[in-house]
Formats: structure tokens, sequence, C-alpha cells
């Protein structure tokens, strides 16, 4: 049971009289999104297990990419088909990788983030449940692959949603962080997890029913501790007469039901929230899926995609190219490369959460700079706060680690270097790489604060196209230039052109930012007058 729905019911109980939560119970470590009751009833016991939820709710996606990368020999002769045909179930699950949140996201944004992932993980349940079922039919492993990814793609475009809603841009690193580091977890256990499967084990099948008991563990979770989190429907979460009964979690809700027994919740007056006039949901539902291909399209909002789906395509290259390599110069066995993932995946995971503390320093740096309290930056005032500039602090020495890393891990291998050489770079990589597509997701985040979830969909829409496109042409590139010139070529086409990017980021993002959004400003400024 959350504070805050303890919170929630007892300001229903008293009528008349306005509850407000005490400092010790709200604050987080200066400052905090609960210390604004304008802005969330979030505490930090709420904003902790939200944290978990979140994080083991995104991570289905990469566990389920990865996990089934070393059962492709496996899943070739269980349903008698070529390579090229089971290369097409991974093609695919990326296709609907990215369709997923485009979908999903603006829903979210438009009917709240609690249906939408709770619809998304049955979606994933379902799928799951019928591919270990399905034992020889290539058609139905088709269609139950894009079944698959679009109820596990979602999460990621929900979660950032739901971080928008209950945390100020200045403690967003502190929630994406560890959020991230879980999230990466999938990317780092799924390897070995199916390395295991195809060395030990020739049936496939347990995998996917492993996959099952996962989406149907986050599902519970989330049906039990995820309240509605959306401002457009609920506000700052303090007012109970914003709240239907299905934006409740389960907990809120058996809490409910043992308040009216002795009080009628539905009789007491508002709790502080402002009561906001609200376009029908079919309508901003439609707006935002237009509105996600619209904002790839802005020069802020491109040029922040473009480096967050550069480096995307650099992670997922390094991921296609690694079972050849591994294979073929050091002669690991299925097993062994699953081990391989290793480094790179503990390096994803301790980079992102150095990169939520280095988010959120960046972002207090600038603020100080300014001579700004962290309280004045409401997503509203967001518009005139150089977000750009904050987000983008200390890329550029970071794109030259990571250039000289890609160019280096390429020659390592291609001179045969020891195996530790490889795995250390790959860390490296890992480590760094996340840097890049988290700190950019989270600033197009924070450019769009009135619908987060369709900007995290354009991030997933864009990130999957490049990061596909690089896959397609791996293997061709490959054979033409070699490992080295290949790895050289992904190096300096990440860290020149990233560098360009930050550049113009910084010097004219705030502008176009602004410019863009005049006319919303304008119109404001109206029905304020």
């Amino acid at each position: 049971m959350t504070k805050v729905s303890k919170e929630l019911f007892d300001k229903a109980q008293d009528a008349g009289e306005h509850a407000k939560p005490s400092k010790d119970e709200t604050s987080i470590r200066n400052p905090a999104p609960s210390e604004n009751p304008s802005y969330t009833v979030f505490t930090l016991s709420d904003l902790r297990r939200l944290r978990l939820i979140l994080g083991l709710g995104t991570i289905t996606s990469p566990l389920t990419a990865t996990i089934y990368l070393p059962l492709l020999p496996l899943l070739r002769h269980q349903f008698s088909v070529s390579a090229q045909a089971i290369n097409l179930t991974l093609t695919l699950y990326i296709i609907f990788q990215a369709i997923s949140p485009v979908i999903f996201g603006p829903f979210s944004d438009a009917y709240g983030r609690r249906p939408i992932f709770l619809l998304t993980l049955g979606l994933y349940v379902l799928g799951n449940i019928g591919l270990a079922a399905n034992k020889d039919n290539y058609a139905v492993l088709l269609v139950l692959r894009a079944v698959q990814s679009l109820g596990a793609s979602a999460a990621y475009a929900i979660s950032f949603g739901v971080v928008a809603d209950v945390c100020k841009p200045s403690e967003k690193g502190r929630m994406l962080g560890p959020i991230s580091m879980a999230l990466n977890l999938g990317a780092c256990v799924g390897p070995v997890a199916g390395g295991i499967v195809a060395y030990a084990n020739n049936n496939h099948i347990w995998v996917f029913w492993s996959l099952v008991i996962v989406g149907s563990v986050l599902f519970l979770g989330v049906g039990l501790l995820l309240p509605e989190t959306s401002k457009r429907l609920v506000g700052n979460g303090g007012d109970p007469a914003r709240f239907k009964w299905w934006q409740l979690s389960w907990m809120q809700l058996i809490l409910r039901d043992a308040i009216s027994k002795s009080s009628d919740a539905s009789k007491s007056p508002s709790c502080g929230s402002e009561t906001v006039a609200r376009e029908p949901a079919h309508k901003v539902a439609i707006t935002n899926l237009l509105g996600c291909f619209r904002m790839i399209f802005y020069p802020d909002s491109f040029l922040s995609l473009w480096i967050h789906g550069s480096f995307y395509t650099v992670d997922y290259s390094f991921g296609a190219a690694l079972p050849d390599i591994f294979k073929d110069i050091y002669g690991f066995n299925e097993w062994q490369l699953g081990l391989a993932y290793l480094p790179r995946g503990v390096g994803i995971i301790t980079g992102s959460y150095v990169t939520g503390k280095l988010m959120d320093r960046n972002y207090a740096k600038t603020l100080r700079e300014l001579g700004w309290t962290t309280d004045r930056v409401t997503p509203d005032e967001l518009v005139h706060f150089p977000i750009e500039k904050a987000r983008t602090r200390n890329t550029y020495p970071f794109l030259f680690i990571s250039a000289g890393t890609i160019i280096g891990y390429g020659w390592a291998v291609t001179q045969s270097a020891h195996p530790a050489v490889a795995l250390v770079l790959q860390f490296i990589q890992g480590f760094w790489g996340t840097y890049f597509y988290t700190t950019y997701s989270t600033l197009m985040v924070d450019t769009y604060p009135q619908s987060p979830s369709t900007a995290a969909a354009a991030t997933s829409v864009t990130r999957c196209a490049m990061a596909a496109a690089g896959v397609a042409i791996l293997q061709p590139l490959l054979n033409v230039a070699g490992r080295g010139w290949y790895f050289t070529a992904l190096g300096l086409w990440s860290g020149l052109f990233g560098t360009v990017a930050v550049s113009l980021l910084r010097w004219k993002g705030s502008v176009w930012r602004s410019r863009r959004n005049r006319p919303t400003t304008e119109v404001q400024a109206t029905r304020q007058d």
C-alpha cells in the first residue's frame, strides 16, 4: 500500500480540509518533485517504487530481442527453413519495435499510462504463449513475433511519460538512471540465457515459457502498484474526484473499498488540483500520432534524434557483429558467445547509473550559472530555459572517447588481439554509448513536456529505423571493407556528425524550440487573458 494511496483517500475523508503532506514525508534531497504539491503528491518511497516498476517493465524489449539471438540455429532446424527466413523474424521484430511506441505512446498521452501499459503487457504474454505452443509453423512464428514485439516495445515510451508526469526536469536523471540500468539488464542477461539454451538444450520452447512468466509477473506488478500519473487526466494526483476506477492501482481500489464503508469519498471536495479543460481523448490520440512523425522534422528535434539514433545504431552493430567476430577469430562456442555479451551489458548498466547522476549535475550547474532556483523551472517555464545547453554539457570529450573506442575495437579484432582487449573495448563502448542515447532521448522529452510519451515514441521509431538500416548494410560493408575499416567508418560517422549536431544544438537549439512553441505559447496567453 503506497503512501500516496493513503494520502489520497485520507484527504477524501476530511471534508473541507486540505491535508498537506509533511516535509519529511514528501521531501527528496534538494529539491524534490513532492516538495511542490502543485506538481505531484508522490513521496520519496513512492518514487522508489515507481522506479522499480518502470525499470522492470521496460526490461521486456531488450530481453526479448537478445535472448532470441543465440537460438537462431535451433529455430532454423526446428522450422526447417533457411537462415535468411529466420533472419526475417529479426527484421520483423525491429519493425514492430519501431511501430509499437508510435501507436501506444500517443495513446498513453491521451488515454493514460496505466491502461495502455496493462494492454501492452497483456499482448506480450499472449504472444509468448503462442510462441511456446507453436512447434513448426513458420507463418505463425512470423505473426507471433510481431505480436510479441508490439507488446514488449511500448514500455519504453510509456515509462518516459510516467517519469515526465512525476519528476521535474531537474530530477529526471535520478529516475532515468536506475530505470535505464534495469532496462539494459535485459540486454545483458538475454544473450547469456539464450546462449545456455543453445549450448545445453536442443529445445527452445522453455525460453518462451520463461518470457510468459516474466510478462505475467510484470502485469501483476503494474496492476497492483502503478496508479495513473498522466497530468492531463489526474493532475498532480492529489484530487480523488479526478480518478476513475480503472485509473487506480488494485491496491488503491482495495483501500478505497475499505474507506467507503465509513465515508463516501465521492462527496468530498477537490484537493487542490486545478480543473483542466481537456480535449476528447480520441482527438488527442490522433493529434499526437501525427505529431510523432512531425517531431522528426523540426531542426532541434532532428539533431537530438540523430545523436540518439546514431549511437543506438553503433550499439546494435556491435551486438550484431559479435557472434561472427568471436566465433571466426577466437573460436568461441554458443555458450561462450553468450558470455561475450556480458562486458558490454555491464558497461551499459553502469553507464546508465553514471549518466543519470551526470544529467542532474549538469542541469544543476546550468541553473546556478543562470541564478535560477529549481522550483522555478516548471514544464511551462522550460520554454525559456536553455535545456539544450544543460543536457549537452561534457558531450564533446565523450564523443572523442567513443570514436576512439569504436575505431580501436575494429583494428583490435582485425589484428586478432587477445580477446580480453576486445571485451574491455566493448565494455567502454557500452558505458559511453548509453550516455548518448539516454541523454538525448531525455532531451527530446524535455522539449515536448505536454506529450512526453509521444516524444519518446519519436525517438524509438527513429532509432529503430536507423538500427535496421545499419544492420541491413552491416554484412555487405564488412565483406567489402573488412572489420578494421568498417569500425573506423562507424566511429568517424558517429563522432564527426555527432559533434556537428551538438554544436548546432548548443548554438541554435533553444531558438528553434522557441520558434516551434510560439504558436502554443500565444494560444495559452490568449486563454489566460
